[in-house]
Order: structure tokens, then C-alpha cells, then sequence
């Protein structure tokens, strides 16, 4: 997870909070949270960069809809990713 930016980070998170979202619904999460617009030139290269890195997978809904999944690397990531924090923040507070 160190390589990957705050907002890949949220998307990872965002996924794994939900039951295979598309990418509407990532995108209202997001936008919820930020409290801003997430255009689709944002979200859609980064969905596919953590496709490409083997921490998501992508499947087709229907014609024009994909559906996101964590991949078992992504879950393992999530999970060091709260370790290190809670050992971080443990410490730190």
C-alpha cells in the first residue's frame, strides 16, 4: 500500500466496504466524504491502477456497467495497512 496515493487508498476502502459496487456508487461514497465532485477522469484511471496492481478485480454487470471487487491481495493490503496504523497511533497517542 506505500505506493499507492491517499485517494487509491480510499478507493481500496471504499470497495471493500461494499457488496461489488460500480463505479456510481464508488464515486458517491467518495463524494460524500470529500465533500466535492470526483470526476470520472480521477476515478476511473485509478480503478483500473489497482486493477492492474492485483488489488482489485473487475467484472462486467451488463454492456456499460463494471462491477469492483477486492482482490485477495487488496484484502491482505487493507489489513496490514490497519495494523501499522493501529501500532502507529497506539504509540503516538
Amino acid at each position: 500500500m506505500y505506493d499507492l496515493t491517499g485517494f487509491q487508498r480510499d478507493l481500496l476502502v471504499v470497495i471493500a466496504g461494499l457488496n461489488e459496487p460500480h463505479g456510481l456508487a464508488i464515486k458517491d461514497e467518495l463524494e460524500e466524504y470529500y465533500q466535492k465532485e470526483i470526476h470520472h477522469g480521477r476515478l476511473y484511471p485509478n480503478l483500473d491502477t489497482l486493477v492492474e496492481k492485483g488489488l482489485v478485480e473487475k467484472s462486467q454487470k451488463d454492456r456499460r456497467t463494471n462491477a469492483y471487487e477486492l482482490a485477495r491481495r487488496g484484502e491482505r493490503e487493507i489489513e496490514a495497512r490497519i495494523e501499522w496504523e493501529s501500532d502507529h497511533i497506539e504509540h503516538g497517542v
